[in-house]
């Protein structure tokens, strides 16, 4: 079953999903990290980053040595050069949030023919940068303005789906003080029918069950990660317990 359907029958089946972000640039030791993914249950392992400029083949071939099998290795490409055919699936983003060509569409057509070549599985995402609060990485690097009003917010994800896509991501930031708000994606899942991804400010199992809650299909952790690894199982054992749906 190719990566997008999975996400679909679990949608179907009501279970919520955890997705581990990797960043290759912070991740040096694979082992225990593997470790601590596979006796969780998590779902996807998202591998980029919005600083690192560097191919990944490396990386993806020496997860997938050590993680269990079936789990899927999707790219979240934070530049072009992050793309790997050893991987399962790739989320083909449009930052929505900005009004600039290259991050639109732009460094997407570079990339077009070797992903199409490759015949890995191709997911088109709409992100969507939020204000979490703090100056984040991606919008360092990408110079692009968050959104924080609520309309601009749903407009934009209602966009992104009329335009086919199949993801939509809203992203606090790697860094940020707070998660995207209750309200915020509540309001986006009344309004959009693909699946919802929230990510970015998630540090503990009660922001995580709150996202959850108010309509995010997939929760997006990564920095919190990074520095407590052994987090990933006590995150993942709490998946669809005690919603409140």
């Amino acid at each position: 079953m190719q990566v997008y359907e999975q996400i679909l029958s679990n949608i179907r089946q009501g279970r919520k999903m955890l997705a581990v972000l990797l960043d290759p640039e912070k991740t040096p030791d694979l082992d225990s990290l593997a470790a601590f993914i596979n006796e969780s249950r998590t779902d996807l392992l998202f591998v980029g980053g919005s600083g690192y400029a560097k191919p990944v083949d490396d990386f993806v071939e020496g997860l997938r040595r050590r993680i269990r099998p079936n789990l899927p290795i999707v790219l979240f490409p934070g530049d072009v050069c992050q793309f790997s055919p050893e991987a399962d699936a790739l989320l083909f983003l449009s930052l929505l949030s900005c009004r600039d060509g290259e991050l639109l569409v732009g460094r997407h057509i570079r990339a077009a023919k070797a992903i199409r070549e490759s015949g890995i599985e191709v997911i088109p995402m709409g992100y969507i940068l939020i204000d979490g609060g703090s100056e984040t990485t991606v919008q360092r690097v990408t110079h692009t303005r968050p959104l924080s009003d609520e309309a601009e917010i749903v407009a934009t994800a209602l966009a992104g789906e009329m335009l086919g896509k199949r993801l939509i991501y809203l992203e606090a930031g790697s860094g940020a003080l707070h998660p995207v708000s209750e309200q915020v994606i509540r309001s986006v899942r009344q309004c959009v029918g693909v699946p919802l991804i929230v990510g970015g400010g998630i540090r503990s199992v009660q922001q995580m069950q709150t996202a959850f809650s108010a309509g995010a299909d997939i929760v997006v952790i990564g920095n919190h990660f990074e520095t407590h690894p052994e987090d990933i199982v006590k995150f993942s054992l709490t998946l669809n317990c005690n919603l409140k749906l």
